[in-house]
């Protein structure tokens, strides 16, 4: 009776996060979506949370992030050299499951900072931006991110609202035909620009354009009215960091979540090269599988049980 109260109001939850703003996912993808195990957090972050619930926000409410922006030419040499160099990229060993969707999509990065520390490789590489990150605490992730020309973002939702999401236009097509779409309303990518929204509503990005996309693509810590859930939103937010990590290079940290997601993205391509070499064998261990798993649910005598 607990567990079904405490699904029950799970389900909730999530489906106060579903009615919030305009455009929505389909509520069935929404149950299963990532982004459901946060909402009952999320829902905590709206009810003390600062700023206007709108999905595109006042830019001038953060003037810590001017400092960015200020400096958005130099930031600019950094990701070009990146770029030119081939170290904005996709993961190479499908260790950053939090982005591995958009990979298949050709969306590529390089990361500066997640949840802590700058990463090694990001001091080495790029170490003006790092230098005036390290200046705004209130950064909390930040990394450069490329679209291809042609390449887009289905809709989706992002799961945690201990932050909101910064964009500064690096090497943009400057063009409306590159944007992203939050809730509904657009924005377009142009060079020097930047804008601040709630990646928590539903969001979809495209380039239509023939000129490849980059910008820095940041994570600022959502103002909350107070202390007490500030200091909990910021626990919260580094121990996701921590678990999160994904590298640029092997000198970088692999949070315990994306350790587990190349394991398994491993142990399925083994899978699939056994099923191609030996289908009979494959099928028969399902098979008896599944068997084993019907006797455990439903005939095996547990002492305790029965």
């Amino acid at each position: 009776m607990i567990l079904f109260i405490l699904l029950a109001l799970l389900v909730l939850c999530v489906l106060a996060v579903h009615l919030r703003g305009k455009a929505r996912l389909r509520f069935d993808r929404q149950l299963v979506d990532h982004s459901a195990i946060f909402a009952p957090y999320n829902l905590l972050m709206y009810a003390f949370s600062a700023v206007p619930a709108t999905p595109l926000l006042d830019r001038s409410g953060f003037p810590q992030m001017d400092l960015l922006k200020d400096n958005w030419q130099q930031i600019r040499e950094e990701a070009a050299h990146l770029f030119d160099q081939g170290y904005i990229r996709a993961a190479e060993k499908k260790n950053d499951a939090s982005f591995n969707s958009f990979f298949k999509q050709g969306w590529k990065r390089f990361y500066l900072k997640w949840y802590g520390e700058p990463l090694p490789s990001a001091e080495t590489l790029c170490p003006k931006t790092v230098e005036l990150l390290r200046q705004i605490p209130g950064v909390k992730a930040a990394m450069f991110a490329l679209l291809p020309p042609g390449g887009k973002l289905n809709p989706h939702r992002d799961p945690f609202a201990g932050s909101l999401r910064y964009h500064l236009g690096l090497i943009t097509p400057n063009s409306d035909e590159c944007r992203i779409f939050v809730d509904g309303q657009v924005h377009a990518w142009r060079d020097g620009q930047d804008v601040v929204f709630d990646e928590t509503y539903v969001h979809w990005a495209e380039n239509r354009t023939d000129q490849t996309r980059v910008i820095l693509f940041a994570d600022i810590e959502r103002p909350l009215h107070t202390r007490a859930m500030t200091a909990i939103n910021k626990r919260v937010s580094a121990f996701m960091g921590r678990i999160t990590a994904s590298p640029n290079e092997e000198s970088d940290s692999t949070g315990i979540i994306n350790r587990l997601y190349a394991l398994n993205h491993s142990a399925s391509q083994r899978g699939k090269s056994w099923k191609k070499r030996h289908p009979r064998s494959f099928r028969l261990t399902k098979y008896i599988l599944i068997l084993v798993a019907l006797w455990l649910i439903f005939l095996c005598p547990y002492p305790f049980a029965r």
